[in-house]
């Protein structure tokens, strides 16, 4: 498929069937996350793939929902501050864009894969840096909630182009 075709594939998904994903699938995720470009090549990122019973129970009371309940894996991206590139002229942290752009490459290897995904933000960051012992200076950042969907995806309600783009 094309990129746009991939683009209009992805999609936040809210209901999964039970199937576990694949390892394989996982990997293939993670392995196209890893070469998401950084500021300056930092890669201030590190991900977590939530599983096991405890890890799962603390990444669901951290965003208490009963959609993402029903996911069967969760990838937790953090970013790790003390190794993100600031910009010297006015000091701007890159370690969140880079983050993000990390992660959207995940959701897409994910739909490329045949799965949904949920991008969630709206959680319990300091409750969830805590369950998941991470180190001082690293902040979770994204909950992606990944399986496979159950029933249609639904489609995309975008601005028009004429809306969002200025050319000068």
């Amino acid at each position: 498929m094309t990129f746009k075709e991939l683009t209009l594939q992805r999609a936040s998904v809210r209901s999964f069937t039970t199937r576990q994903v694949e390892d394989e699938k996982i990997d293939y995720m993670l392995e196209c996350a890893r070469m998401a470009p950084s500021a300056v090549n930092f890669q201030p990122w590190h991900f977590y793939v939530v599983q096991g019973a405890d890890a799962r129970a603390a990444v669901q009371r951290s965003y208490d929902r009963e959609w993402f309940k029903g996911a069967p894996l969760y990838i937790v991206c953090s970013v790790r501050h003390d190794e993100e590139w600031v910009r010297q002229l006015d000091g701007k942290p890159h370690g969140n864009i880079d983050i993000a752009i990390a992660a959207q490459h995940l959701c897409l290897a994910a739909a490329d894969c045949g799965l949904g995904s949920c991008w969630v933000c709206n959680f319990d960051a300091p409750m969830l840096h805590d369950a998941l012992s991470m180190a001082q200076n690293e902040e979770p950042a994204v909950i992606v909630a990944v399986g496979y969907p159950d029933g249609e995806i639904a489609g995309k309600k975008r601005k028009d182009i004429n809306n969002i783009v200025t050319r000068l």
